[in-house]
């Protein structure tokens, strides 16, 4: 099909590429102006299409369900650090409910420069194909993909392919997902772009990767057989060439937050050289116990100086080039370097792995009591080539290895692994048998957490004859929602624990609120301050991803100008907040605070709820839950472990003398401890109900629906549902 592109104006296109597999058909619909500005891009004008594209009762494998890409009016625009950011939505075949994912890297900024604000894929096509968005001349066309099920394997193909065919490098951009996204419920999505920079064999330039990795979206792209998605574009050149309303004062406001990263970042978290593997250290403070050990039952080991971002920095990061996943942002903190692999096919390969992230290291390292770098990059490696969300891995393999401690699993019941604390070959085994398939094990560990604590317990009774323990090991399966937990060891953030259970819709993922850092630093002290942050914070987070950025450059940098301020929460770093409101309003051209600008975002997180609310229903609060893992401990040597805190802790619930809660039995400590850990947590989830307008069963009353302007926006099948629900 050809068309013909349009000037960006605003930072938007104002199309939208609509593709469906199963007809063959290609549309190129305008946005309504008011969709457009209501909400804004990204994360919020994904879920409306998703909204819009589903029924009750689609399924995240229906052919209707659409498969979306979304980068947002602030998004590929190299003035101002951060602008890489690129959203994935779609039902999740891991959870049921809406997934979403950020990822990194240059398509959705290509995705722009082709000329649409949004790709939207339903259908499912009758062979493997390939779409290709040919900004160049004008073009889109489904073709045939290469037949390889690995993701660097077709990186080679489809790269080859454009360059003999006369692209420059830089000039094409990619999303890939792989085998593993077949086999499993949570397959990730790989985006390809060309650093030009980076030093190899000699020369300069090698293709990188960033990762939708969240929700299992790389298994919708399987679904319906999408191998990948091409687009080849070009950068707009020329004055002004985004549509900016002030085009000096956006230039003004990223050279000011440039300048902020390059003052702080190499004074303080120096993610130009550890990346966000620099967390390690900080999470494994003793005083915070917040780097997640053995499957989150410890919070610290001595040992994660060896995963630590400075050892990569020291040891394995190669620092040559700029190592920015966009042009124009200065934080340089996509690390990455060479491993040789020990095993898989490609046993003996010297490769190159982008990471790992703090998630990655955090997954494979400490949750597994490995403390091995090198295995750490190896398997950030191998999930990228399946296709697979390394998170999702990480965790299922930690809570199989919890099972084995204590006795729920053998090896008869795991086709012969061992699954035990540090066992790097078994992980690496375990994860290439996955990616496969196979075996009743490994399809039932592909399927997700929910099913996988299900198939254990049904193994356990019929091998021993005792009573049904799944009861038991729902207390240390590592989900909400049937997410698997990011990583963060929650014990003493209870702010945290709010945000994995109720805040982040999409399941136990920290993109929401990521709260754990600023509540151990002691910012939120009150259940009122808690409570605020639950909503101010995602508005900001949340915020990002509807605009096409990076929170990196906030989150991570903090603006020596805030700690300056008085009368406000000088950790959601204000300072850095005007300069991006200086960027919004310099692009679109209005006059907001950034408190208006992000306040917006309350529109789709009360959209997302009640997408959640018709999947759910009266169960709606009931899903808005932890495991006692992520509360506290689950048993007594896990109490005695960090016994001072928690006899601390405890005396001061109950208003007793520290001595005498220490004589008190440790069984009868924990009990106390953990029923007044989940009371709090219970009155801190209503608490933010409240401030939502949401009723006590978590769902969005009409009222706030209509203050908000979201009612007429909700299709009949939701308006009658929440009429339903809330009376």
């Amino acid at each position: 099909m050809q068309y013909t592109q349009r000037r960006l104006n605003h930072g938007y296109t104002n199309r939208i590429l609509s593709i469906d597999l199963g007809l063959g058909a290609i549309r190129i619909p305008d946005i309504d102006p008011g969709i457009r500005e209501y909400f804004i891009g990204g994360r919020a004008l994904g879920l409306y299409l998703l909204h819009q594209g589903i029924k009750p009762g689609t399924t995240p494998r229906d052919p209707e369900n659409p498969l979306i890409f979304a980068p947002g009016p602030l998004g590929g625009i190299p003035q101002f650090p951060g602008t890489s950011k690129c959203m994935a939505i779609s039902l999740s075949p891991l959870t049921g409910i809406p997934g979403v994912s950020n990822f990194g890297g240059h398509f959705g900024a290509y995705l722009k420069y082709a000329g649409f604000d949004a790709l939207e894929v339903t259908g499912k096509s009758g062979r493997e194909v390939m779409i290709l968005i040919d900004g160049l001349r004008g073009e889109i066309s489904v073709v045939d993909a290469p037949a390889i099920d690995h993701v660097f394997g077709l990186e080679k193909e489809i790269v080859d392919r454009f360059i003999r065919e006369g692209h420059d490098k830089k000039d094409i951009v990619f999303l890939t997902t792989g085998v593993g996204a077949s086999h499993t419920t949570y397959g990730c999505i790989n985006s390809h772009y060309f650093d030009p920079a980076k030093p190899v064999n000699g020369g300069k330039g090698l293709f990188r990767t960033k990762q939708a990795g969240r929700t299992g979206l790389g298994t919708v792209m399987q679904e319906k057989k999408i191998r990948a998605i091409v687009v080849l574009a070009k950068y707009p050149h020329g004055e002004n060439p985004y549509g900016a309303a002030d085009w000096e004062k956006v230039k003004r406001a990223g050279a000011k937050l440039g300048d902020v990263v390059r003052e702080v970042d190499p004074q303080s978290l120096k993610m130009y050289r550890k990346g966000s593997a620099g967390l390690i250290n900080f999470m494994n403070k003793e005083e915070y116990q917040s780097l997640p050990v053995h499957n989150y039952q410890l919070g610290s080991d001595p040992q994660a100086e060896k995963i630590s971002g400075k050892f990569y920095a020291d040891n394995l990061f190669d620092h040559r080039g700029m190592d920015g996943c966009f042009p124009g942002c200065n934080l340089r903190c996509t690390k990455g370097g060479w491993v040789t692999l020990t095993s898989g096919t490609e046993k003996g390969r010297r490769v190159w792995v982008d990471g790992p992230e703090y998630e990655t290291a955090a997954g494979f390292g400490s949750n597994l009591g490995i403390w091995n770098p090198e295995f750490i990059m190896e398997a950030n490696w191998h999930c990228d080539n399946y296709g697979i969300d390394t998170i999702t891995v990480a965790v299922i393999a930690a809570f199989l290895m919890e099972c084995f401690q204590r006795g729920y699993l053998t090896r008869e019941d795991t086709d012969g692994l061992e699954l035990t604390w540090g066992n790097e070959t078994a992980v690496l085994q375990f994860m290439h048998r996955l990616a496969l398939g196979g075996t009743e094990f490994f399809r039932r560990a592909g399927k997700g957490m929910v099913e996988l604590v299900t198939w254990v317990a049904g193994r356990y009774v019929r091998r021993t004859g005792l009573a049904d323990p799944r009861e038991e090991l729902l207390r240390f399966a590592m989900q909400t929602k049937g997410l698997p937990f990011s990583l963060y060891r929650t014990h003493r953030s209870l702010s945290m624990q709010a945000s994995y259970a109720a805040a982040s819709d999409i399941g136990a993922h920290h993109a929401a609120a990521w709260l754990v850092k600023i509540d151990l630093l002691g910012a939120f002290p009150s259940m009122d301050d808690k409570a605020r942050a639950l909503i101010t914070y995602p508005r900001v987070r949340l915020g990002h991803d509807n605009l096409g950025l990076c929170k990196l450059p906030w989150v991570d940098v903090f603006n020596p100008e805030s700690g300056k301020m008085k009368d406000t929460d000088i950790y959601i770093n204000p300072a850095s907040q005007e300069l991006y409101a200086d960027f919004y309003n310099g692009m679109l051209g209005t006059e907001m605070t950034w408190q208006q600008i992000f306040a917006q975002t309350d529109r789709d997180i009360n959209l997302q709820r009640v997408m959640n609310v018709m999947v759910y229903g009266k169960e709606t609060a009931r899903q808005d839950r932890i495991p006692d893992r992520a509360i506290g401990p689950t048993d007594d040597l896990l109490y005695d472990a960090e016994k001072d805190y928690n006899d601390g802790q405890l005396a001061k619930f109950l208003g007793k003398d520290l001595a005498d809660v220490e004589r008190v039995p440790t069984m009868e400590k924990r009990e106390l401890l953990m029923k007044r850990r989940k009371e709090e947590l219970r009155e801190l989830i209503q608490v933010y109900y409240r401030a939502r307008g949401w009723n006590s069963s978590g769902i969005p009353t009409q009222e706030t629906l209509k203050k908000i302007g979201l009612w007429t926006l909700l299709t009949a099948e939701a308006r009658a549902k929440i009429l339903e629900m809330t009376g």
